[in-house]
């Protein structure tokens, strides 16, 4: 049975300033829609459904004010809470779209789509010559990032329960690895209103699209046709939360690297599906690597 070692450095101790205590993450939550809603009242977006940025902000604050005192006042919730904040980012995300630029110029596209050509000329028939195999795969990686993030919690609540590590050891390195992340999936959100874009089967529909339609990319086709948002690909959040969830497991669980250099094979081969089934260009895809790496880079030395 692997032996886990506790640092005593409490993350919920980290933004603990007057009356609010909030955790780290909760705290990271609260600084992105500030961000958010600051950013709102110095641009002109166009208006989409939902609740306006600072709007948004104040019933953010209260909810996770809300959760983190009930939190304080029966730990054992503690574990639901981590669950419910895959809620926040998806409502993060979902905000994004209000930031969404009136005329698009396409400069970046179409600079980004002479490196996807060079790559898919090789890349593409690579994975198709295995038949569905591979590009199955590939879509089943994409439609699987929706779902990591709740994964990888249950399996770190898990591991440890199994390997009797105390309740408030394993809460901490829940905390830790959500503040990993968070850090790179948030960051990566603030940056979509600096770079307007959509995504190559939109801007360049029927160019480089995979032969091979499998049941997953229909399903994947269904959710970010129905569902997903219109301000910015650059750089892959899907990319850059499913590598910050595979670093963040090596991070808080070194004796598990198995489970945590799986995730992270699995990281990088959503990356490939991205540009494969052209949801994204290669330079999202890299730079989502980036931010996986600078966020991880900045918790292990922040948080060490």
């Amino acid at each position: 049975m692997p032996v886990y070692h506790h640092n005593k450095r409490n993350v919920r101790a980290i933004f603990s300033p007057g009356i609010f205590r909030l955790p780290l993450p909760e705290g990271l939550f609260l600084l992105f829609f500030a961000y958010t809603a600051l950013l709102s009242l110095v641009t002109h977006p166009v208006r989409t459904a939902g609740p306006h940025p600072v709007l948004l902000l104040l019933i953010a604050a209260a909810y996770l004010t809300l959760t983190s005192s009930i939190s304080r006042r029966w730990p054992s919730s503690r574990s639901v809470f981590a669950v419910l904040r895959f809620g926040v980012v998806l409502t993060a995300y979902r905000e994004m779209d209000w930031f969404t630029a009136i005329d698009k110029s396409r400069a970046l596209e179409n600079s980004w789509i002479v490196w996807d050509r060079s790559i898919l000329a090789w890349l593409r028939p690579a994975i198709e010559s295995t038949g569905v195999i591979v590009p199955a795969y590939l879509e089943l990686c994409y439609a699987f990032v929706y779902g990591i993030g709740v994964f990888c919690v249950a399996s770190l609540i898990t591991i440890q329960y199994r390997a009797g590590v105390d309740a408030q050891t394993r809460d901490d390195r829940v905390d830790r690895w959500m503040t990993l992340y968070l850090a790179a999936t948030l960051s990566t959100y603030a940056l979509f209103p600096y770079f307007p874009s959509d995504p190559p089967r939109v801007v360049f529909p029927g160019l480089d699209v995979p032969e091979i339609t499998t049941v997953f990319r229909e399903f994947n086709l269904f959710l970010v046709g129905g569902y997903g948002i219109h301000s910015s690909v650059f750089p892959s959040a899907h990319v850059s939360s499913a590598l910050a969830a595979g670093l963040g497991f090596l991070w808080v669980l070194p004796n598990c690297s198995r489970r945590g250099w799986a995730i992270v094979v699995y990281a990088l081969s959503v990356a490939v599906a991205t540009v494969y089934g052209r949801y994204h260009y290669t330079a999202d895809a890299a730079a989502g690597i980036g931010m996986a790496l600078a966020a991880a880079s900045a918790c292990r030395y922040w948080l060490r």
